[in-house]
């Protein structure tokens, strides 16, 4: 039975990146001229500090540097957290952005006449979304239950006015 380059790195990398209470979120091994690129997408709860991907840079380097999991080929080594346009595919996704404005693409079967649906995630449970959806025209907004075997893709929009937790707090 063989495993692919990128199932034996999760194997070795898993453990660093948990040992830093990061989820590791994804590995990518691609090709950028004669060089080898290993990206490692990490996120946590409280999401990631440039600090921690420096820190956890280092210990995967020192890892690979003892293994020979990325062979003799030169490689550049990225580690970096999501970004804002990642989609949202786990359910930890969809709890971390709980209170966030999400597009969500909807099945045929689910799509009730608009196959895209654009909506503040209220709450997450194990079956699914409870969604505030906009009023249009004046309209108060309505809320709304959205199953996860409901949803095709999901993806966060970026606010450029909305406050976060910190500023509600204050």
């Amino acid at each position: 039975m063989s495993t692919t380059q990128s199932e034996r790195l999760r194997g070795l990398l898993e453990p660093l990146v948990s040992a830093k209470d990061l989820d590791l979120e994804e590995i990518e091994v691609s090709r950028a001229g004669r060089r080898r690129v290993l990206r490692i997408i990490v996120d946590s709860d409280e999401g990631v500090e440039l600090d921690a991907c420096a820190e956890l840079s280092r210990a995967i380097s020192d890892k690979l540097d003892e293994t020979d999991a990325m062979g003799d080929e030169e490689y550049v080594l990225e580690v970096s957290s999501p970004g804002a346009d990642r989609p949202l595919t786990e359910h930890r996704h969809y709890v971390r952005a709980t209170g966030r404005l999400a597009r969500l693409q909807l099945t045929a079967q689910a799509a009730e006449g608009a196959g895209e649906l654009v909506a503040r995630i209220l709450s997450v449970d194990d079956d699914g979304l409870d969604l505030e959806v906009p009023g249009v025209k004046g309209r108060k907004p309505t809320t709304r239950r959205v199953a996860f075997g409901d949803i095709a893709k999901a993806r966060v929009e970026i606010e450029f006015n909305r406050k976060d937790k910190k500023e509600e707090e204050a």
